[in-house]
């Protein structure tokens, strides 16, 4: 088994339940880490035996561009679809940050963060 991470991959998006959230937007950072079997990439070199990050960062990017009210919601979103998508991902830690929150202090971040694993059937 290994790991891929993506560390900090920023975004300028519209979440919050806030009204002026959904209209100013705010910065936001994702990190990302997945558990996988790598034995077959590391010997073979070649791209299709392991998980592109690259497509790990185009789940991200394009589920952070839907507005959510909580930050929860769009990590859930990401998870869903990276374990839908990604068929060797068995498990996905994720965490958002929302820079900066107007939370009526000097806050530099709130961070949320869930991790889930694929449910292999036995047969």
């Amino acid at each position: 088994m290994g790991i891929i991470k993506l560390k900090n991959i920023r975004t300028f998006s519209y979440h919050g339940c806030l009204i002026e959230e959904g209209k100013i937007g705010s910065d936001y950072s994702v990190d990302l880490e997945i558990s996988t079997n790598l034995k077959q990439s590391s010997e073979s070199d070649n791209l299709k035996d392991t998980v592109d990050y690259v497509h790990l960062n185009k789940i991200v990017v394009e589920e952070m561009a839907i507005r959510s009210n909580l930050l929860e919601h769009v990590a859930k979103r990401i998870i869903d679809r990276a374990l839908a998508e990604l068929e060797t991902v068995s498990r996905i830690k994720i965490a958002v940050s929302k820079i900066n929150p107007p939370i009526g202090g000097d806050v530099e971040a709130v961070t949320i963060e869930m991790e889930e694993e694929r449910n292999f059937k036995l047969y």
